[in-house]
């Protein structure tokens, strides 16, 4: 899509020009530059006061080296990011991510988006994004205990409770998190809130692990509701196996669906008896075992390698929760064909651009991460109130506060897309929704 708005335009060459080889951050910043199209027109004051020229440019990029001992006594190096990208409505928050494919525009588009995300929630956070190109797969306890020692003795000359909160991300889960607080502790001689995705025996919050896939179909079923429809009876497939794929199958079994599919990185299992979660579970998170088990003790199942095929599955509601843009304008036609009514994004960024155009063409009911999947966030920042009181909530409380959230994040977005003549435009709706609070906020402060 060209730019209509000659200044959005030339905004869009100079991020390019000055972030060269990062089309991540060239994607997730063109979606959103696009939505706010109409926002410029009716507010000349965000273009007077550069605040598009700031948002686009990160507060502040950390970028360190990583060395670590592994167990046969060889040095690794590794390379850390931090990206602390907007503070205007609270301290940094966003996760980590430990995988070979992060690189600096993997980290900024991250963090870009994350401002939006967590501006939806309604709560005070601001948007950052961190990482490394440390791959935990393979590594005994004790390498991944070394590597995130080193890699916190950096980081935490830059993070606090009051400034940059991090939580998890692919590859960083309960044991990283554990490993990384413990370092900061013993670094800063001080027992803060500063991670979030804590274990609840060190001021984790109850719900956290379920939360990114429970709000996700929180936000489904609200979305649905408001045309009339629900999960019940609803066939479902859904992308990925770690933490956000799994709970949201479970989330979305209990709404009334059946969940057909989950896939890994090595491909995908189709089982037309519903997915047995205890097996997954298993599998996943208790053997770190590969999703292709499942089809040993189920013999109605089948396993494919490769993850594209998965969309070729017919269904009704379709959730990418895997990696971004694992969802390209050939599956969205193929989910079209066999009548998908929704797809809610529960990963980063899944689906393409092209996808993305084909799902809203067809009327499909469209989601977007910064909107479906911002559950996690949100509870992140529940953990952090629950941590500056000393004070833990009950599963039943944080899951209501969660339900609440998700709710809001799917009307408020809905009520922005309408507002600015862009009615059941659930992507531009959450981008403006988000960039207004930010946007109001960078103004009250001025040019900082």
């Amino acid at each position: 899509m060209a730019f209509k708005n000659q200044y959005l335009a030339d905004l869009m060459e100079t991020v390019k020009k000055r972030n060269p080889g990062e089309p991540e951050f060239h994607q997730a910043v063109t979606e959103v530059l696009e939505s706010l199209e109409p926002v410029i027109e009716k507010h000349p004051e965000y273009i007077k006061m550069g605040v598009l020229e700031s948002i686009v440019e990160p507060e502040r990029i950390i970028k360190f080296r990583v060395p670590w001992v592994d167990d046969k006594g060889n040095v690794q190096v590794n390379r850390g990011f931090r990206i602390q990208f907007n503070s205007a409505i609270g301290p940094y928050k966003g996760g980590l991510r430990f995988h070979p494919s992060v690189y600096e525009g993997i980290i900024k588009f991250l963090g870009f988006e994350q401002i939006f995300k967590n501006s939806l929630t309604g709560l005070p956070i601001g948007g950052g994004k961190g990482g490394s190109d440390f791959d935990p797969k393979g590594k005994s306890d004790m390498e991944v205990m070394r590597f995130c020692q080193s890699f916190m003795t950096e980081l935490a000359k830059h993070i606090g409770p009051d400034t940059d909160v991090p939580a998890g991300d692919i590859g960083v889960g309960g044991r990283e998190i554990g490993y990384l607080f413990g370092q900061y502790k013993r670094l800063r001689d001080e027992y803060s809130g500063v991670l979030t995705g804590k274990g609840l025996t060190y001021g984790g919050s109850l719900a956290r692990t379920e939360a990114t896939g429970y709000g996700l179909c929180y936000y489904t079923e609200e979305m649905l509701n408001d045309h009339d429809d629900s999960f019940k009876g609803k066939t479902v497939v859904i992308s990925g196996s770690g933490n956000v794929a799994i709970f949201a199958t479970q989330k979305a079994t209990a709404l009334g669906a059946k969940v057909v599919a989950l896939s890994d990185s090595n491909g995908y299992i189709h089982d037309p008896d519903g997915i047995d979660l205890d097996a997954v579970k298993e599998i996943k998170l208790v053997k770190r075992g590969r999703i292709k088990e499942y089809v040993e003790n189920h013999p109605n199942a089948t396993y494919t390698e490769g993850c594209r095929g998965i969309w070729t599955i017919p269904c009704d509601i379709a959730l990418p929760c895997a990696t971004q843009n694992e969802l390209d304008e050939e599956g969205a036609k193929a989910l079209i064909a066999h009548g998908v009514k929704a797809v809610c994004e529960g990963a980063n960024m899944p689906s393409t651009p092209e996808a993305v155009h084909a799902f809203q063409s067809a009327g499909v009911l469209f989601g977007p991460a910064k909107a479906a999947n911002a559950g996690g966030v949100a509870t992140s920042a529940l953990e952090m109130s629950q941590n500056s009181m000393r004070y833990s909530w009950s599963f039943e409380e944080v899951d209501a506060k969660l339900h609440d959230i998700m709710k809001n994040i799917y009307h408020n977005s809905a009520k922005a897309a309408k507002e600015y003549g862009m009615e059941g435009n659930l992507v531009a709706g959450a981008n403006i929704a988000g960039f207004l609070k930010v946007a109001n906020a960078m103004l009250a402060q001025g040019v900082c």
